[in-house]
Parts: structure tokens; C-alpha cells; sequence
């Protein structure tokens, strides 16, 4: 690796710890049924294992600004890279369900200290104009470990057991480790810097209120459970008091500042609408695979396998432009690319052909590529260098509620609207399922177009000079 510029090194380093913790949380989404055999428990206690990640990581994000400049951002991250590889060595050897919950705990926590922390390492290393091809080939993690994920599960819990899942991680976290131990640049650090403790815990209790709620609310019974409207009621309004209290700090846990930048705050629109498209599809497209046509697992996980890669090259591509042209010759396009796509997945009838589909979801993967990381990129660009890690940690914040908002969205749409056709006349569940899931993509392509007017007013480092 000597000949390997040590910027790339750098890249290299964070992307294995950041795309063994998505692929890990992504291969664990389709095995649920098999731990309610495994363990002789029931839905609910099982949800767990997603819904405490998920917690934990929204929980431990806040942090990350402040130890990043307390401790240095390359201390975090190996913290948190270890913190992961404790919890999945945890997972390995659980023998009961609650093991398995608390070593998801444990790996939530590491998670959250790997994710905006990864980000900003990359931005530390790389001057802004070179800034997109290098989250373009670093999001290759976010983007593609989400969607072959359910695909490598499914084979690893089909010919190997359960454990497994967390084994596979292992491997991987002890090379991201030794690499990042070694190529990661440190950064500096800040003695006297205060910790806000009012701000940790308002924030904390909002955040971790509204993904708890959001992830024991997949049906539309449990969302409007009283617990839940109540978690989702006090989550908002912890959320409200952190503002203004932050407001007001000389030294804030999260600086708020950077809202006041129009192309952050826009790149967070576009983001949480680009993500919300992912994990649509992410959801929706299993359904439509199983219970229309009729086809397997692997099937369905070979679905996702061309828009991964497809992803992962307009990712490249569209942050070489990035640097290149700015933001608005590649985001626009990327997320009318998306919507497109996701509209003819609106269009299905019962004769349409799988691999007809499989190309839908491919161009899909290619408006991802060019419409998030590319996004994600001029916003962080247009904020202080300084702020970095706050903003990451915040882009990463908003993009977890947004994509867990969208999968109980769709979730409780999917219940509800298909009952409500099924029960005409003259029509049978898989045309019901078939018409509800066509809804499900419109409705999810008029999210991505109604972001792309907005997507016009991000700026580039072209636009400065």
C-alpha cells in the first residue's frame, strides 16, 4: 500500500469499519423469523435486535462533535470500531435472546461513534475539491452494504447458522482496525473543551423517544399506541427545548449554527428525501417480489445486487463531477433519475417480466449514486471546517430518523390500503397487494421530485471562487 496516496489510505481505512457496521444491520433485517424459532419468542421481543441498534446508535451520535475535538477524530473512530467488534464477538457467544439484544446494544453505541466520525476523517484529509469523488467512493459502505446485505444474510443463514452473522463482522473489524490504526491521521484536540451535559441528556431522551417509538410502530395499531404517541410527543418536544437551549450556550454540544447555511440545510432535505427512497425500496421491493410474483429469497436478493453496483459506480462518477461542475450538474439529475425509475416500479401489472424489474432498480441505484453522497458532500463543504464533525453527525442523525420515518410510513400504508382493497368485490390479494404496492412507489416518487426543485440551490467550492 505504500504507492497508495496516504489521503486514500484514509479512505480505504474507514470504509471497511463503516460498511461491516451497515452491512451487518442489513443482513440482519430478513433473518428475524429464524430467531423466533431459535429463541421460541415472539415478534416484539425479536424487534429488538433492530430497534436497539438503532436506539443506540441515534443516542450516541450527539457525542461524537465533542469527543472528536476533546480526544481527536482518530480516537473515536478506533473507539468505536473496537466498541462494534466487542459487540459482535458478544453476539457470537449469546446463547439466550437477551444476549443477543445487548451485544445489538453494544454494537448501536460503536456504530454511532463510527459514522459521522468516518465522514469527517475523510473531510480532514482532502482539500474541498476533491472532497466528492472521495465520499463518492467512501459511500460505496452507505449505499451498497444496504442492499446486498439481505442478499448475503439470506445465503449465510441458509447453509451456515445464525451466529454467523455476527462471526462474519469479526474479521473485517480487526482489518479496518489495523488499518485505521495505522493510516489515519490524528487530529487536534481541545484540553479544555466543555462538556454540555443539560444538552446530551435533552437531546438523547428526544432522539432515542422518537427511534424507539419508530421502531416498535411497523403496524399501525402500535403507532397509535398510547406509549408511542407518548414517546413521539416527548421526543418532539426534547427536541424543541435542546434547540433553544443550544441557542444559548457559548459552547454547544451541537452547534445549530450551520442550519443557517442554505446548502447544508438544503443537502439535509435532499438526503433524508434520497434515503427515504432507499429504504422504500429496500421494503417495498421484497413484498413485491414474494407476495405478487411468487418468487424466492434469492431472488429477490439478486434484485438488488445490479443496483448496488450501479450505485457504487454514479457514486464515483457523479463526485468526480461534483468536483468538477458542482452540485447542481449532479444531484438534480440523480434524483429525477430516481423518481423516474421509482415511477415505472409504479407501473407494474401481473405480467411484467423480473428482469424488467431488475433494470428499474438498477437506474434506481443509479439516480442513489449521483443524488446522496454528491448531496451529502457541498453540504458539509459549505460549513466551517471546524464544524465537520457536528455537521456529520447531524446529517447522520436526521438521515437515521428519516429512513426509519419511511419504513413505518410504508409499512403502515402497505397494512392499511391493502385491506382497504382487498375488501372490494371482484378483486384477489395479489391484485390488492399489487395495486398497493404501485401506490407505495408513486407515493415514494413524489418524495424524491418534490425535493429536486430544492436540490437547485446547493452550491459548490466553483461557486466561491
Amino acid at each position: 500500500m505504500s504507492k497508495i496516496p496516504t489521503k486514500w489510505l484514509v479512505v480505504i481505512s474507514v470504509l471497511f469499519g463503516t460498511f461491516t457496521v451497515i452491512l451487518n444491520n442489513s443482513m440482519l433485517n430478513p433473518i428475524l423469523p429464524r430467531f423466533i424459532e431459535v429463541f421460541d419468542s415472539n415478534a416484539v421481543s425479536v424487534g429488538w435486535i433492530l430497534t436497539i441498534f438503532m436506539v443506540a446508535m441515534g443516542m450516541t451520535m450527539p457525542l461524537t462533535g465533542y469527543f472528536g475535538d476533546r480526544f481527536g477524530k482518530k480516537k473515536v473512530y478506533l473507539a468505536g470500531l473496537s466498541l462494534f467488534i466487542v459487540g459482535s464477538i458478544s453476539g457470537l457467544l449469546s446463547q439466550t435472546l437477551s444476549m443477543v439484544i445487548i451485544s445489538r446494544a453494544i454494537q448501536g453505541m460503536g456504530g454511532g461513534l463510527i459514522m459521522p466520525i468516518a465522514m469527517a476523517l475523510i473531510f480532514n484529509s482532502f482539500p474541498r475539491h476533491e472532497r466528492g469523488l472521495a465520499v463518492g467512493v467512501y459511500g460505496v459502505a452507505a449505499m451498497v452494504a444496504p442492499a446486498i446485505g439481505p442478499t448475503i444474510g439470506g445465503f449465510l443463514i441458509q447453509f451456515l447458522d445464525w451466529p454467523w452473522l455476527f462471526a462474519i463482522n469479526i474479521p473485517f473489524g480487526f482489518i479496518g482496525l489495523a488499518l485505521s490504526a495505522k493510516f489515519l491521521e490524528r487530529t487536534e484536540t481541545d484540553p479544555n473543551k466543555r462538556f454540555d451535559l443539560p444538552g446530551f441528556v435533552i437531546i438523547t431522551l428526544g432522539i432515542g423517544a422518537i427511534l424507539f417509538a419508530l421502531g416498535r410502530g411497523r403496524e399501525i395499531s402500535m403507532l397509535a399506541d398510547s406509549l408511542n404517541v407518548t414517546l413521539i410527543a416527548s421526543g418532539l418536544i426534547a427536541i424543541v427545548i435542546f434547540v433553544f437551549y443550544e441557542n444559548r450556550q457559548e459552547d454547544p454540544l451541537l452547534n445549530l449554527s450551520v442550519f443557517k447555511v442554505p446548502t447544508y440545510s438544503v443537502s439535509i432535505l435532499v438526503t433524508s428525501s434520497a434515503s427515504i427512497g432507499l429504504f422504500s425500496g429496500i421494503f417495498l421491493l421484497p413484498l413485491l417480489i414474494q407476495n405478487v410474483y411468487g418468487l424466492n429469497e434469492v431472488m429477490t436478493g439478486l434484485l438488488f445486487l445490479p443496483a448496488a453496483a450501479a450505485s457504487g459506480i454514479f457514486m464515483s462518477l457523479g463526485g468526480r463531477l461534483l468536483d468538477k461542475k458542482g452540485p447542481r450538474y449532479v444531484v438534480p439529475p440523480g434524483l429525477a433519475i430516481m423518481a423516474g425509475a421509482t415511477i415505472g416500479l409504479g407501473m407494474l401489472k401481473l405480467s411484467t417480466p423480473y428482469w424488467l424489474i431488475l433494470i428499474l432498480n438498477a437506474i434506481r441505484g443509479i439516480g442513489m449514486g449521483m443524488g446522496n453522497m454528491p448531496a451529502t458532500t457541498s453540504g458539509m463543504n459549505s460549513i466551517p471546517e471546524h464544524l465537520v464533525a457536528q455537521g456529520s453527525a447531524m446529517n447522520n442523525i436526521i438521515r437515521q430518523i428519516s429512513s426509519s420515518l419511511g419504513i413505518v410510513f410504508f409499512s403502515i400504508y402497505y397494512e392499511v390500503r391493502r385491506a382497504q382493497i382487498a375488501a372490494a368485490p371482484d378483486i384477489d390479494m395479489q391484485a390488492a397487494t399489487l395495486q398497493t404496492l404501485n401506490e407505495a412507489f408513486l407515493v415514494s416518487a413524489g418524495i424524491l421530485i418534490l425535493a429536486i426543485p430544492f436540490s437547485f440551490i446547493l452550491k459548490g467550492v466553483q461557486d466561491d471562487k
